[in-house]
């Protein structure tokens, strides 16, 4: 994380959890001393609480200790469309508050809004006499060098050759990630490398992670490992139906990033075609080449057949699903089987 310019007043504002709670956490130990930090934080919810109270409190000298913190969470008078509340909010005794504040306060405003309107007087006093950061969300393709960091902060080894895996079973959740990253650390110690085996071992996994590894068992005709993906799927209650949607999506962008590919188009102009991060576009296009056309086809025409099958209720729906994945992984063999014939 970047380091933080000193200012009496801050503004978080953005969805994503983790960098809110960081930016707060580095806030607070930069403005006040350990020992003052459990009696001079105070925090407040704007939804509960009018604006005009926080400002008295942070316009009051500290109990003890040479400064204080005050949180506002959900200042909903920043956005162009305000929340509406029981009460109305007195945001002159707020602007006049940040273009003079207490020299021994410092004010965090915590906004977990994807926008803010920019327009408004406020955000251009906060932006003029206070410090704006934004917790924006972080993408799928600059999870590696989150990885990297949170490796060198908990002192443990993670190999760049399994960055891979880390974003396919967590996405880009910073918070899942650091929360991840600490299960592992504990787990090798301080000073020790977490090997691929151990991170397949320990990291939670999400379906969708599945769902990759799905389409890498029927890649590498694997139908012992593409059941035991599926009865741990099965363990934690994720649906044949949605395990067949979330197959169907894989397939259709592995096969659209084919086609475009054969057609000449570069990964980054593929976005414009296939509506996914350009993440995913690029571990399609890892995946594409390990299948021709035809069994794109008919690995597509598997799925929809089974899709229909289980929502009509003509099979049990587990038996369904395990057919579906002989068949798939079937289509891969015998596409194997006649280019070793030739």
């Amino acid at each position: 994380m970047a380091k933080l310019n000193q200012s009496q007043v801050y503004l978080l504002y953005g969805v994503e959890p983790y960098l809110i709670q960081e930016n707060k956490d580095k806030i607070i130990k930069q403005a006040l001393k350990k020992e003052d930090r459990e009696f001079n934080v105070s925090q407040y919810d704007l939804e509960e609480i009018p604006v005009e109270d926080v400002v008295t409190d942070a316009e009051t000298f500290p109990f003890l200790g040479d400064g204080k913190v005050v949180i506002a969470a959900s200042p909903v008078f920043l956005k162009a469309k305000p929340d509406k509340l029981s009460f109305e909010h007195d945001v002159d005794t707020l602007l006049k508050y940040i273009q003079n504040p207490a020299e021994y306060t410092t004010l965090i405003l915590i906004a977990p809004y994807e926008k803010l309107d920019e327009r408004k007087k406020l955000f251009k006093e906060l932006k003029k006499h206070g410090e704006i950061i934004h917790c924006e969300p972080v993408k799928e393709w600059n999870m590696d060098k989150w990885i990297s960091s949170l490796a060198r902060d908990l002192h443990i080894t993670v190999p760049e050759d399994i960055y891979e895996l880390f974003t396919q079973e967590i996405g880009a959740n910073l918070m899942a990630l650091r929360n991840e990253m600490e299960k592992l650390a504990l787990y090798v110690g301080e000073g020790g490398v977490v090997t691929k085996e151990v991170a397949e071992q320990l990291l939670s996994h999400s379906a969708e992670a599945s769902g990759l590894k799905l389409v890498d068992a029927v890649m590498e005709r694997d139908l012992g490992r593409a059941i035991r993906i599926y009865k741990d799927l099965e363990k934690v209650n994720e649906e044949p139906i949605a395990l067949t949607a979330l197959l169907s999506s894989q397939f259709r962008i592995i096969n659209q990033a084919k086609v475009l590919k054969q057609k000449g188009y570069a990964q980054n102009q593929m976005k414009t075609y296939i509506k996914a991060h350009p993440y995913v576009i690029k571990m399609a296009l890892k995946r594409e080449r390990f299948f021709t056309n035809q069994e794109l086809n008919q690995i597509m025409n598997e799925l929809a057949e089974t899709d229909y099958n289980l929502k009509q209720g003509k099979m049990e729906k587990a038996l369904a699903f395990e057919m579906l994945l002989y068949r798939l992984i079937h289509i891969k063999q015998q596409a194997a089987d006649t280019k070793a014939t030739i």
